[in-house]
């Protein structure tokens, strides 16, 4: 992932000396646990612990032998001796280290995104009670349909973030697999039980039964989790995008008076965060195909997955983290317009109450389709002609003769459509406001 779009701890998890790191709590793991047998001597797993890996001298190996872990155990060995240099790497294969440290490399990465999804929901959370009853249109097809609050929009928002969370701990479980098992994984060099103290020591599960690799459809499983949540944060995002238009502008993403949202019209102040977190969710998805793609290898193994795992697997961990961030940051600082949430409210001149009109109308001894044609008539009306719904209704002899002035004025009444918000809130964990602060229609 470029510079641009790369947190500092995400990107040090991914970095070239980490996973040598790892390469080597794994190689030392091995030598305790073949010490624990009697295999290793003392001091050559004394020698082992305290072995190194120099990037540079291990870089000049892999353009000789063209190997990165031929080239990781010749430089690592060098810093250790020849003695002890006898007991590093023993009995395994190349997909034993990698494959293992790959593990605690994803469990690492998959914390700071757990913590990041926890970051996020705590400010929906907090935006959600903020503004459980600043009424707004809820829309349909892009269409004004009846009355919600943001609260409660955010409030489904937080359910989701939730839903997500618990893919994401499954996900990490899923991953949380090593192997040291050999080449073909049968364990010829290095007994089971070598393999259960080595990842019993590192915190990993064992793959119960693995070829020289860890089955892939753990990571495809991982990868596709990661695009789930970038495909929640394109929800969110497009939905912002959305109440920024110019002909809505309900909501707007925070915008420093430092920042120039056009280099050619100064006016501009556009949702660019949430556009990159979009465009971010795209690339999530694509990774999904290559994920599924490396599932399929030859018979114990090729190294076909390889090259694309170099590339999607830092990359989807960035990614997200990123956007994960961006998105707490907008919807911790943005800017909510309830005047113009109310004025969008009124856009319609009542059409938006058609079925609690034609709901009423039923009440009171109409037929259902009869009442459904004179509200659907009224109400293209009201719109069309810039006249109140409630206007029109009392000057309707038909609804005259079922429906008195104070009946039509009920139909009005936002209380029926907030009601059962404190409900909602309640069913997601999110504290409970029984006083609607919100006025009648």
């Amino acid at each position: 992932m470029i510079p641009r779009y790369t947190r500092p701890e995400m990107g040090r998890l991914w970095g070239e000396e980490h996973k040598i790191e790892l390469w080597l709590r794994v190689e030392i793991a091995v030598a305790e646990a073949w010490a624990e047998h009697g295999v290793v001597p003392a001091d050559a797993l004394e020698r082992i612990r305290t072995a190194r890996c120099d990037l540079a001298r291990m870089r000049e190996i892999e353009a000789e032998v063209d190997h990165d872990v031929i080239a990781f155990i010749r430089a690592t060995v060098e810093s250790i001796g020849e003695e002890a240099g006898r007991y590093f790497h023993l009995g395994l294969t190349s997909s034993d280290v990698i494959d293992t440290a790959l593990a605690l490399q994803l469990v690492e990465a998959s914390d700071v995104l757990l913590r990041d999804l926890d970051d996020l929901a705590a400010a929906v959370a907090e935006q959600a009670v903020r503004h459980r009853w600043t009424v707004m249109i809820g829309r349909t097809h892009g269409v004004h349909a009846e009355p919600i609050t943001f609260g409660f929009k955010l409030a489904g928002w937080y359910a989701e973030l939730l839903r997500q969370r618990e893919r994401l701990e499954r996900a990490r479980e899923e991953v949380r697999v090593g192997k040291i098992s050999g080449a073909v994984g049968t364990h010829a060099h290095v007994p089971p039980e070598i393999e259960e103290a080595v990842l019993t020591r590192l915190g990993l599960r064992v793959d119960p039964v693995s070829t020289q690799v860890v089955g892939r459809d753990r990571h495809a499983a991982f990868v596709a989790t990661l695009a789930g949540i970038g495909a929640t944060l394109d929800r969110f995002a497009t939905e912002i995008r959305h109440l920024q238009r110019t002909e809505v502008r309900e909501v707007e993403e925070p915008f420093d008076p430092s920042n120039m949202g056009s280099s050619a019209m100064p006016h501009k102040r556009n949702p660019h965060e949430s556009e990159r977190i979009t465009g971010l969710a795209r690339l999530l998805r694509s990774y999904v195909h290559a994920a599924l793609e490396n599932v399929v290898l030859w018979h114990e193994r090729d190294i076909s997955h390889s090259s694309v795992e170099r590339v999607i697997l830092p990359d989807a961990c960035i990614a997200l983290d990123f956007m994960l961030t961006s998105m707490t940051e907008i919807v911790r600082d943005w800017v909510v317009y309830p005047e113009r949430m109310r004025a969008n409210l009124d856009a319609t001149y009542g059409a938006i109450f058609s079925q609690r009109a034609m709901l009423t109308l039923v009440e009171a001894g109409m037929d259902r389709q009869r009442a459904y044609r004179l509200v659907q008539r009224l109400t293209r009306e009201a719109w069309e002609r810039a006249v109140p719904l409630r206007d029109l209704l009392r000057a309707d002899p038909e609804v005259q003769l079922v429906l008195s002035p104070d009946r039509i004025d009920e139909i009005f009444d936002l209380e029926p459509y907030l009601r059962y918000v404190n409900q909602a809130f309640e069913r997601v964990g999110l504290p409970v406001d029984e006083k609607v602060r919100v006025a009648d229609s």
